[in-house]
């Protein structure tokens, strides 16, 4: 076998056309127009470019494992048939090299004039970058070790109109990213890498909780009541039952009708939609998984927040050790646990309790700089105080704890500290990533919570809840003792794969109407 260059030895890999020339955006539609044309040719000559089915005997990735120690020039006896997507390709006159990847993996095609024949050589040198094939041939290495199959036959199975992205520079604007995802993952590994990482914590999830005896359902999304967390719903309406319906924005008053129902450990992820703004850590709709633990209470959730992340770190990096700005975090190591109103009060140099005088905490929050809304509660300021003066300070995974009455309208009343409550958020690197708390299983006083909801609502506080007559029905037949968890998981799957937008772990995450062709 002759010794030869491979596109991984350095040939540059830049999109090109026929003539060598880089396809630009005013090129665009001079590209498409001869792509196109390509396709009709194909099916006067009788050849179907988009066939229905290949048979593939092997992923990329199979390959490579099977052949790990290959010798370089040497050609085996193993034959595949393999399919992907053409990156690259480098025609030598009488060999074409091209590079093709699956989901798994690349691997490189070496293709002989010899081998294919005449008219297979052709169809072959007339293939573009972005086109999928199938290839039929015997697995080889080149004289440099380069990891090959030997062609001895190839099928068109799509034609690729639209030329690729640059795959050095991929897609440089990164609003186009999030909105052409199918582009930006066909050339960025990173963004592959992404969804790879999400995909394992979910699948992590899904295991420690089975593991753990919690049985997975689902709820409905769209709901009477837009309860279980304060937010701005969407608003439908149903035709055929001409009622006002709501897009969920928790899962939790579905999950715990089911604990009522003897269910004991129950869990779902599913999405869930808030009408609210758009940034590097809000989606309106994005995922969340909520958990509910019969004859539990906050302490045992926070446990199994920790082993359900830390878990999933390992799952899906190999390691529980984060690179946090800057600073090497091992989440295996146990996460402190603060309340909420020591770390306000630390950080505004006063005390800061629910007890005290609404006027009080009002003129405590506007010294240091907080604005304060006339219908706030004692409350409401010191959670306004918290996430002014504490929130970015917070780096290593840490345990919030002892929310006020006033603003955790499900959750039990700490039990030693009636303005408090048995609830806890979970912050890293100033983000919020769950939620929990001892649940309110008291049907009387979750009416009481409820009805003081509805007066903010009416009071102009849009987020505020209303009373869900259902729940409190299913409450009177009696919840156990109960612990609930709620996990965002596009930011913790932010946290593991070490980015600092939610649009980089969200496929399609909402964007602003694009307009004209592109």
């Amino acid at each position: 076998m002759d010794e030869v260059s491979t596109p991984d030895d350095g040939a540059n890999p830049q999109t090109v056309s026929d003539d060598g020339a880089s396809i630009s955006g005013s090129g665009l539609a001079a590209e498409r127009a001869r792509r196109m044309e390509r396709v009709d040719d194909l099916r006067s000559s009788g050849v179907e470019p988009y066939p229905y089915r290949f048979d593939r005997s092997d992923e990329l990735a199979t390959i490579r494992e099977r052949h790990s120690s290959i010798e370089p020039g040497t050609e085996t006896d193993d034959r595949v048939a393999v399919a992907g997507r053409v990156m690259l390709a480098r025609d030598s006159g009488k060999l074409i090299f091209l590079t093709i990847r699956d989901r798994s993996d690349e691997i490189q095609l070496f293709v002989s004039k010899a081998v294919i024949g005449d008219d297979g050589f052709e169809s072959v040198k007339a293939l573009d970058l972005g086109d999928w094939v199938g290839v039929s041939g015997v697995i080889m290495a080149t004289r440099k070790g380069e990891l090959s199959v030997k062609v001895d036959s190839c099928v068109l199975l799509s034609k690729a109109i639209r030329p690729l992205p640059d795959k050095w520079h991929g897609l440089s604007d990164t609003d186009t990213r999030f909105r052409q995802r199918y582009a930006d993952l066909i050339v960025n590994e990173d963004a592959r890498r992404h969804f790879e990482i999400r995909h394992a914590i979910i699948s992590s999830f899904r295991r420690t909780l089975a593991d753990e005896g919690f049985i997975e359902v689902e709820t409905p999304v769209l709901h009477v009541e837009a309860g279980g967390a304060h937010a701005r719903p969407f608003v439908t309406h149903h035709n055929t039952l001409d009622m006002q319906l709501y897009l969920r924005i928790a899962l939790e008053l579905h999950l715990k009708r089911l604990i009522v129902g003897g269910m004991e450990r129950v869990f779902e992820i599913g999405r869930i939609f808030r009408n609210e703004g758009i940034s590097t850590r809000h989606n309106p709709e994005f995922t969340m998984m909520e958990l509910y633990q019969a004859f539990a209470d906050w302490n045992d959730v926070m446990d199994i927040t920790e082993r359900l992340i830390t878990k999933a770190a390992q799952d899906a990096i190999g390691t529980t050790v984060l690179q946090i700005r800057g600073t090497s975090i091992d989440l295996a190591d146990p996460w402190p646990r603060v309340r909420m109103i020591d770390a306000a009060s630390d950080a505004v140099g006063s005390e800061v309790h629910p007890s005290m005088p609404r006027e009080v905490l009002e003129g405590i929050a506007r010294s240091n700089g907080v604005s304060v809304a006339p219908h706030w509660a004692p409350g409401k300021i010191i959670e306004e105080i918290f996430e002014a003066h504490c929130e970015s300070s917070i780096v290593r995974p840490t345990f919030v704890t002892g929310h006020p009455v006033d603003i955790s309208p499900l959750a039990r009343v700490h039990r030693d500290d009636p303005y408090l409550t048995e609830r806890f958020e979970l912050f890293v690197d100033s983000r919020e990533l769950a939620n929990g708390y001892s649940e309110l299983n008291d049907p009387r006083e979750q009416r009481a919570r409820f009805e003081e909801e509805q007066a903010a609502k009416e009071a102009g506080d849009a987020e505020r809840g209303t009373v869900d007559e259902d729940y409190l029905r299913a409450l009177e037949y009696g919840m156990p003792p109960t612990g609930g968890l709620g996990i965002g998981m596009d930011r913790v799957a932010m946290l593991i794969a070490g980015v600092d937008s939610i649009r980089e772990v969200v496929l399609f995450p909402t964007l602003r109407p694009e307009g004209g062709d592109q």
